[in-house]
């Protein structure tokens, strides 16, 4: 009988446990950037790894300047199943329950117009044994492209030549409706809130940019709502992604308001809350004022998003020691502000999802990765795992 009891009980507290752990989403970003894209093999990285041409280039700016960064499991291809197999099994034991995946529609120079990175996804992702106990959403990362942007080796210092266009209009759009919903909406692991399948979008401006006016861009997104209940949903859960982190201004915050209504935004999520600043504390304690400033403008749902740090010199020719994390950059402040994230989330538990952002799994070109490496380890995944996963 004391036997039975004890197991009894072990159950009972291994299911208390999952269920604690089952009540944290816990995101992280992926850029899904090296491996032999087409699109990009024509027009940004012929070498044939995709960005790990650009990210093996990365050269110290200044003394101590971790460049080149190198993973400590190697070069290996984000289109791999076997690759993210090991993804998927390290970020769930370190207490990673939902890779977000950077997801794009571009129109090319020579008339190519459609997705870009997306076999990272379908090649990597989605094939590996172990995808089904792992969360994921796609965020539209609907940003311009600059010829000199991805690979200024290849380019040159051309800032301003737009290479890749993000805005599209009617006919394209409906078929990135009829994509994002027969191709993965339907998939088991596919991330919902309510039901509601997830799809994050970068910036609602370009978005609008696409169409004639604001009123047929909101018919746009109608339209998209309507699809994904044809598709027995109850509805879609449309999250803005913003790229950087400020206090709105006046103006911004009108505009705002305004997509929330028009284009039916559901959350804000930051891509990198807290702008740039070298120095790693103050960059997380502006997330926090920014966090809180945002979470009082608008009457929806503010996730918080942690970033690991920032170093996109290897982009950029031109960038220093001002330009770069490296003052106060360490696992213990990221765990401290991971820690502040959670009971912010806590704190909102009655009246949005406990949702957590990290910024990211793998941005290695632009420093921010919870990826093990040479120099850190497993140390930013540690950190995670003692705050989320313990």
């Amino acid at each position: 009988m004391k036997r039975v009891l004890t197991v009894l009980c072990c159950i009972t507290l291994f299911a208390a446990c999952t269920s604690r752990r089952a009540e944290y989403r816990v995101c992280a970003y992926v850029w899904p950037s090296c491996h032999n894209d087409s699109l990009a093999h024509n027009w940004l990285w012929p070498d044939g790894e995709g960005e790990w041409e650009v990210i093996k280039k990365g050269n110290p700016r200044f003394e101590g300047h971790y460049q080149p960064k190198r993973p400590l499991w190697g070069y290996e291809m984000d289109d791999d199943p076997q690759v993210v197999e090991k993804w998927i099994r390290t970020a769930l034991k370190y207490g990673i329950n939902t890779f977000v995946y950077d997801w794009y529609w571009y129109n090319a120079p020579d008339g190519y117009h459609g997705p870009y990175l997306e076999s990272a996804l379908d090649n990597g992702f989605l094939k590996a044994p172990s995808n089904r106990k792992m969360d994921f959403f796609l965020m539209y990362a609907n940003h311009d492209v600059k010829y000199s942007y991805w690979n200024y080796h290849k380019w040159g210092a051309d800032a301003d030549s737009l290479l890749f266009n993000p805005r599209i209009g009617m006919e394209n759009w409906k078929q990135v409706v009829e994509r994002v919903i027969s191709r993965y909406f339907h998939l088991p692991n596919s991330a919902k809130i309510d039901g509601k399948p997830i799809f994050a979008i970068f910036n609602t401006d370009i978005f609008k940019e696409g169409f004639a006016s604001e009123e047929e861009a909101a018919l746009a997104m109608a339209f998209f709502r309507e699809e994904v209940k044809k598709a027995g949903f109850p509805g879609l859960w449309l999250q803005l992604t913003p790229g950087g982190g400020s206090i709105p201004s006046e103006e911004e915050k009108a505009r705002m308001n305004a997509d929330i209504e028009k284009l039916g935004i559901n959350a804000i999520a930051y891509y990198n809350m807290g702008g740039f600043t070298p120095d790693y504390a103050q960059h997380c304690a502006e997330s926090v004022k920014i966090r809180e400033c945002v979470d009082s403008l608008y009457n929806i749902p503010v996730f918080p998003t942690v970033s690991i740090g920032w170093d996109d010199s290897p982009r950029f020719p031109y960038k220093g020691a001002d330009d770069i994390t490296h003052l106060n950059h360490s696992p213990e402040v990221f765990e401290q502000y991971l820690r502040i994230a959670k009971d912010y989330a806590d704190a909102r538990a009655a009246t949005q999802p406990r949702m957590v952002m990290v910024n990211a799994w793998n941005e290695w070109v632009e420093g921010s990765y919870l990826l093990p490496d040479e120099v850190w380890g497993y140390q930013w995944l540690e950190a995670v795992q003692r705050v989320f996963n313990n």
